[in-house]
Parts: structure tokens; C-alpha cells; sequence
């Protein structure tokens, strides 16, 4: 039996936060708990990085700690914690002038050349995010004006999409559209007029538009989970066993694969089985038959595995990638993997898979 998703509801605080205003860190922690998880999936979109989102709703909660003798009940304290938290990832893109996360399709076009060279260790990739950071999380209280659900504005399409934005039109967007704020508490939220608020939201719209297609949108429908499972069941012995043509069948004929930090991408089943014969030959040849081994994991509400690699001799599996796949009617429409260990601890995987006794005689 699936637990209860956490429904989060304005809770009776009056007692914390007159405990809190006092200096009591644990009623403060109260106070925020309820709304923690939520925070952490605007901030993923704001940022477009799970790390960088866990730095930011720190710096959100120390300022909304340090502002509580400034809180005024009669506003919502959700809101209130929105609103510091935009801000605060506001001021942090324009005092570090970051680049947006984007993932190699927006940067390039598609290849049908082997990767070579070393990959963009130095560019800022977009990153997953983990389901289990948003497990069981309904948000009960968005405006009458949301447009896209919760579950679809984590997804990693729409994510990405949103990067393209410059900072303030992507927050309009986030407060307006995911949320479904006002337009007159969104421009207070930022100090704006409504005009100025409602003109960023129609640019925004215009370009996401471009950038998120109506498939995507079409993706993020509930499949059947029993297909869905025997889909990426199938992929996984298709890795495995390094199949290629069992690999390639299930795939959509204009599907893609992008794996950052590498810039390279594939689109279309015949560039993907070029490549994936590239590194078949790879994995079997230069490394001596390296092995794999798969754990079923879930990101940015997608399935998602993720891929232990071996070499003969070796004692373990090592982390390798973390591999989403987008499906859509029964086939995989896109394949992202992040080569990115550091990665793995965010999911809660180990870095290292023991070998089984029989693989080491």
C-alpha cells in the first residue's frame, strides 16, 4: 500500500512563530518543515540544479529566520517562504553571474560523430532531480491561475525549457504559472507593477512555447506502470547483454540521446545505434568485457536507472551514469544520461556494488 501523500496546508503556527519570534530555532523548524520539500522543487526550477537548489533553500531559510520579526500573520507564511526563497535565488544568479543549466541540444546540434576529446567538465549542466526529494508531495494550494501541475513542472523537458528565460521572466513564471499566483502578488513578490509583471509573463510564455513542445506536454500523462517497467526491463537486458538490436527496437524512430558533460548528441535511431555500436565496442573491447549492473531508481518524475560499470578484475562496480528515459507510447522518446558520480549520493545510491559470488569465479 502506497503512504499518504503529504498534503501541504497552512498549519496552526500561531503558537511556533510566537516561539520562533522569541528565538526558538526548533519552532522555527516546525514552522518550515511542512513546506521544506516544496521549496526545494521551486528552487530545482529556478536553478536547474539539485546542488545548487539545496545551497539556496539554506540561504532562504536563514533570511526568512533572521525577517520573522518583520512576518505579518495575515499573509500566508507559504508564500512568505516563496518569496524570500525567489528572491534570495535572484540575487544569487545576478552576484555570481551564472549561465542558465542547459543540456547539450540547446547548445548544439545533433552529431553523428563519435565524442572525442574530453568532455565540458567546466560548463554548468543541467541537472536531475531526484523523486525522492518530492515523494508522496502534493501541493494543495496553488492559485486558481496554475497552469501546469506539480508533476509536470519537475519534469526534465519542461525544466530545461524554462532555462532558456532570463532569471526574473523564469521566477514570473514559476509564481504565476506553477503556483498560480496573481499577477498583483507576484509583482509585490518582486517589487514590480502588475503591467511590468503581466508583460515578463507573456514573453516567457512565447518562449517556453517554442522550447517545450505540445509532445512534451503529452509525455507527462500517467502511462501503465506494468508497461512502463517491462519497458526499461527490457532496456536493461538489452545493456547487459549489449544487444544492440534489441537496444535500437526500443527506441522511437526520432528519439535522442545526450549524455553531459559530453556536447555531443544523437538524434534518430540510425545515429544512436552508430553510437551505441561505438561504445558497446568500447565497454567490451578496450576495457577488457567490461560488465554492468543496473538499480531501478526515478528522476524528475521519469524512470530512471542507474549504471554500475566493472572491468574484468575488478572487485566492484563502480558508479557510471545516471540514465533517464522519457517514454512516450511504449517506446523511449529520449535518453539523457548524466555522467556526474557526485550525483549518486543525491538519489541515495552507493558509489560502489559488490560482485556477486559466481561473477568472480
Amino acid at each position: 500500500m502506497k503512504p499518504a501523500p503529504v498534503v501541504l496546508l497552512e498549519v496552526p503556527e500561531t503558537g511556533w512563530l510566537r516561539a520562533a519570534r522569541q528565538g526558538d530555532a526548533a519552532a522555527f523548524d516546525r514552522l518550515v518543515e511542512p513546506h521544506r520539500r516544496a521549496l526545494l522543487s521551486h528552487a530545482y526550477r529556478l536553478l536547474g540544479s539539485v546542488h545548487d537548489a539545496e545551497d539556496l533553500i539554506q540561504v532562504a531559510l536563514l533570511r526568512a529566520w533572521r525577517s520573522l520579526p518583520r512576518y505579518r500573520e495575515q499573509a500566508s507564511f507559504r508564500n512568505w517562504l516563496y518569496r524570500i526563497a525567489t528572491n534570495a535565488g535572484l540575487d544569487e544568479r545576478t552576484r555570481r553571474s551564472r549561465a542558465a543549466r542547459l543540456m547539450p541540444e540547446a547548445r548544439h546540434a545533433p552529431t553523428r560523430s563519435m565524442p572525442s576529446g574530453a568532455p565540458a567538465n567546466d560548463t554548468a549542466w543541467l541537472e536531475p532531480f531526484p523523486d525522492t526529494l518530492a515523494e508522496n508531495l502534493v501541493d494543495a494550494a496553488p492559485g486558481p491561475d496554475a497552469v501546469y501541475s506539480a508533476r509536470e513542472s519537475v519534469r526534465l523537458a519542461f525544466v530545461a525549457a524554462i532555462q532558456h528565460l532570463p532569471a526574473r521572466q523564469r521566477a514570473i513564471l514559476l509564481l504565476r504559472d506553477v503556483l498560480g499566483w496573481s499577477a498583483s502578488e507576484t509583482a509585490r513578490a518582486l517589487s514590480l507593477t502588475v503591467a511590468a509583471t503581466n508583460s515578463a509573463l507573456q514573453r516567457a510564455r512565447a518562449t517556453l512555447a517554442k522550447n517545450y513542445p505540445a509532445a512534451e506536454t503529452q509525455s507527462v500523462s500517467a502511462g501503465d506502470d506494468r508497461r512502463d517497467q517491462a519497458l526499461v526491463d527490457r532496456y536493461v537486458q538489452a545493456w547487459e547483454s549489449s544487444n544492440l538490436d534489441s537496444f535500437v527496437a526500443l527506441l522511437q524512430e526520432d528519439a535522442t540521446l545526450s549524455m553531459p558533460p559530453w556536447t555531443q548528441w544523437y538524434r534518430g535511431r540510425a545515429s544512436i545505434r552508430r553510437f551505441f555500436a561505438w561504445a558497446f565496442d568500447w565497454a567490451w573491447a578496450s576495457r577488457e568485457r567490461a560488465a554492468f549492473r543496473f538499480l531501478s531508481t526515478a528522476a524528475n518524475g521519469q524512470r530512471a536507472v542507474a549504471m554500475y560499470m566493472r572491468s574484468r578484475g575488478e572487485s566492484a562496480y563502480h558508479a557510471h551514469a545516471l540514465q533517464l528515459l522519457t517514454v512516450r507510447d511504449d517506446r523511449i522518446a529520449a535518453l539523457t544520461f548524466f555522467l556526474d558520480r557526485r550525483l549518486f549520493p543525491k538519489f541515495g545510491l552507493p558509489d560502489l556494488l559488490p560482485v556477486e559470488p559466481q561473477e568472480s569465479r
